[in-house]
C-alpha cells in the first residue's frame, strides 16, 4: 500500500508540474499575442516577399543577393533585413468587407491610411448591398498612376507605398482579383438560400458544442479521477498537492468549456456577413481599449498589455532568482564548508541582489526610462510612510539581521514565550521551529525591539543550572559527589569546563544546592535537564538521601479559649453524651 501511495504521489507531482508548465506556456502565448494585437490586424510582410526582394539585384533595400557572391549566411541575413524593412514600411490601415480584411493601405499626401481605408470600405459595402452586378478593373491614368475602378468608378489609387515590395501594377491586379471575389461571395451570402443553410450550420455547431461540452467534462473528470490519491494521510505537503490538483482540475475543465463555446461562437459569427462584421468591430474595439495608454512615465506611455508584460517578466525574474539561489546553495555553498548561518546570509544577499539587478534590466528592456522613476519613488515613499510602515520597518530590520547577524539560521533562541531553532531569515520575517516542530513566523523588528536570548551566539557553549534541595540530616559531601557523578555520566555534558556543585544556603526545610554543567548543544537543553533530574533522583535514592517535603510548625499558646454556645445546642450535646454512656454500661 505504501508503494502504491508513493507511486501515486510521484504521479501527482509529475502531473502537477506538467500542467503548471502547460498553463504557463499557454498564458505566455496568450500574453505575447495580447502584447502585440496590432500584429494580428496589420499586414505583416511575407517571407516570400523578402525573398522576392532579395532575389532582385539592385532592388533590395538592404543586401542584394547575387548568386555566387553571397554565402548562405549572408543571404539569410539579407532576407531577414528585407523582411524587417518591409515590416517597418507595412500598411497601416485595413480595408474590410463584411468583417474580413482584404488588404492594407498606407498614407498618402492627401489622406491618412485610416481615412483611405474607411472610404474604400464604404464603397465596397454599398456595392455588395446593391442588386447590380459588380465589375472591378485595373486602369492606368494619364499621369502613369495605377487605379482600381469599381463599375467604371475610381475606387482607389495604388501607390508605391501600397505596392512595396512589388510594382503598383502587380499589387493592383492582386487587389482587384481579391475585391472581385469578395464582392461576389458577399452577394451570394446575402441570398435567402445561403441564410437558411447558415442557420442549419449554426444549429449543427450548437449541437456539436453541447456534445463536446459533455464529452470533455466526462473525459477530464475520468482523467483526474485516475490520478487522484485515495486514503492519504493529511499532512501539509499532501494537502498542498491535493489542493493544487483540485485547482488544476477545475481550471482545465473550465478552460475546455470556454474554448469549446468560444470556437462555437466564432464559427457561428463567421457564417453570416452581419455577425462577422459585428465580431470584427467588437474585437477591434477590445484591442483598441486594451492597447490604449493608461500610464505615462516620462516620455513613454504604457497600455494594459505593457503592464501585463512587465508583471509577467518580474514574476519570471523572481521565480528564476529563487531557483538560481537554491542551485547556488546546493551546488556551491554546501561544498565550501561554511556553517549554515553563513550560507543562508550569502544566499539571501545573492537572491535579492539578483532580483534588484534583474529588475533594473527588465525595466530597461521594457522601455522604461529610469529617470522617470523619481516621481514613482516619491509616490511610493508616501505610500510606505502612510500605510506600510510596519513592512518597511521589518524589511529594514531584516537587512540589519543579515548584516549584523545577531541571530543566524541554526541558532537556538528564546524570543518572549517562544523557544526554538532559527530556520529561515527573510526580508520581512523570520521562521523559528520550536521543539514541538511548530513553525513560528515572527516579524524581523521583534528581534531588534525586544530582548532575545541566543544560546548559540558567538559560542554555543552555555551553562545549565539545576537546583536541588536535600534534608538537613544529609551529608553534604555525599550530596556533592552524588550530583557530580550524575553530571559526569551524561554524554552531552562537557567535562571541560568541569561540572560544579554550589551550596546555596540553608532553606526553610532543606539544604539548597545547585548543579552547574556546561553543554555545547543548546537545542538539547530541556532534554539534558530532564535526563539529569532522572539520574539525580536515582542516585539520591541509592545513597538514602532524602528530599524533604515542605514543613510548617503550628504553635498554639496555652490558656482558655472563650467559647459560647446556645442553650439548645448544649442540651442536645448532653443528651447525646448520656445515650452514648448508657450503651457503654450495658
Amino acid at each position: 500500500m505504501s508503494n502504491y501511495r508513493n507511486r501515486s504521489l510521484t504521479k501527482l507531482t509529475t502531473v502537477d508540474r506538467l500542467l503548471r508548465w502547460i498553463i504557463c506556456g499557454v498564458l505566455g502565448m496568450v500574453l505575447v499575442l495580447w502584447i502585440s494585437p496590432k500584429g494580428m490586424t496589420l499586414n505583416l510582410p511575407r517571407i516570400s516577399d523578402a525573398l522576392l526582394v532579395s532575389s532582385r539585384v539592385g532592388t533590395a533595400p538592404s543586401l542584394p543577393f547575387v548568386e555566387g557572391q553571397l554565402s548562405d549566411r549572408q543571404y539569410i541575413a539579407s532576407v531577414f533585413n528585407n523582411w524587417i524593412e518591409l515590416y517597418l514600411k507595412k500598411a497601416k490601415a485595413p480595408v474590410t468587407l463584411d468583417g474580413q480584411e482584404l488588404f492594407f493601405v498606407t498614407d498618402t499626401a492627401e489622406h491618412s491610411a485610416e481615412l483611405r481605408a474607411q472610404l474604400i470600405s464604404e464603397k465596397l459595402e454599398e456595392a455588395v448591398a446593391s442588386e447590380n452586378p459588380v465589375q472591378v478593373k485595373v486602369n492606368q491614368s494619364n499621369n502613369q498612376l495605377t487605379i482600381i475602378s469599381l463599375n467604371n468608378q475610381q475606387l482607389l489609387t495604388v501607390t508605391s507605398g501600397d505596392a512595396a515590395p512589388r510594382t503598383p501594377q502587380e499589387r493592383a491586379q492582386e487587389w482587384a482579383d481579391k475585391i472581385q471575389q469578395s464582392l461576389t461571395t458577399g452577394k451570394q451570402q446575402r441570398q435567402f438560400d445561403f441564410i437558411v443553410k447558415g442557420l442549419i450550420y449554426s444549429a449543427a455547431i450548437v449541437f456539436a458544442a453541447i456534445s463536446l461540452h459533455s464529452l470533455s467534462d466526462k473525459l477530464l473528470r475520468q482523467f483526474w479521477q485516475k490520478i487522484s490519491l485515495p486514503n492519504l494521510t493529511e499532512d501539509s505537503e499532501q494537502r498542498n498537492l491535493i489542493n493544487s490538483l483540485d485547482l488544476l482540475r477545475n481550471l482545465t475543465i473550465g478552460t475546455a468549456r470556454v474554448v469549446i463555446w468560444l470556437f462555437a461562437a466564432l464559427g457561428i459569427s463567421n457564417l453570416f456577413p452581419v455577425t462577422r462584421q459585428w465580431s470584427y468591430l467588437i474585437v477591434n474595439a477590445l484591442i483598441t481599449t486594451f492597447t490604449s495608454p493608461i500610464l505615462t512615465l516620462g516620455q513613454q506611455a504604457y497600455s494594459i498589455p505593457d503592464i501585463l508584460l512587465l508583471g509577467f517578466l518580474l514574476f519570471g525574474l523572481v521565480n528564476l532568482s529563487w531557483k538560481a539561489t537554491d542551485l547556488f546553495k546546493s551546488r556551491i555553498l554546501q561544498i565550501t564548508g561554511m556553517n549554515r548561518g553563513t550560507q543562508e546570509v550569502i544566499a539571501v544577499i545573492f537572491r535579492y541582489s539578483a532580483i534588484a539587478l534583474g529588475t533594473v534590466v527588465v525595466l530597461q528592456i521594457w522601455g522604461l526610462d529610469l529617470s522617470s522613476l523619481t516621481i514613482l519613488a516619491s509616490a511610493l515613499g508616501i505610500v510606505i510612510g502612510l500605510g506600510f510602515q510596519d513592512i518597511a520597518k521589518n524589511f529594514a530590520s531584516g537587512l540589519i539581521l543579515l548584516f549584523e547577524r545577531p541571530i543566524q539560521v541554526g541558532d537556538f533562541v528564546e524570543v518572549g514565550r517562544y523557544t526554538g531553532i532559527v530556520e529561515y531569515i527573510g526580508a520581512r520575517s523570520t521562521t523559528i521551529r520550536t521543539l514541538d516542530r511548530i513553525s513560528i513566523i515572527l516579524p524581523n523588528a521583534r528581534f531588534l525591539e525586544n530582548e532575545v536570548i541566543n544560546w548559540s551566539h558567538s559560542n554555543p557553549v552555555s551553562r545549565l543550572h539545576i537546583p536541588i534541595g536535600v534534608a538537613y540530616s544529609s551529608d553534604v559531601q555525599v550530596v556533592e559527589s552524588t550530583l557530580l557523578e550524575a553530571a559526569k555520566s551524561h554524554p552531552l555534558v562537557l567535562l571541560v569546563p568541569p561540572p560544579k556543585v554550589m551550596f546555596l544556603g540553608f532553606g526553610d526545610n532543606s539544604l539548597n544546592f545547585e548543579l552547574l554543567v556546561w553543554i555545547d548543544q543548546p537545542s538539547e537543553l530541556f532534554t539534558i535537564k530532564s535526563d539529569l533530574n532522572f539520574k539525580i533522583q536515582h542516585l539520591l535514592l541509592q545513597h538514602e538521601i532524602e528530599i524533604p517535603f515542605p514543613q510548617r510548625d503550628l504553635h498554639v499558646r496555652s490558656g482558655s479559649i472563650p467559647l459560647q454556645i446556645s442553650t439548645n445546642l448544649e442540651q442536645t450535646l448532653i443528651q447525646v453524651l448520656q445515650k452514648f454512656l448508657a450503651k457503654d454500661d450495658r
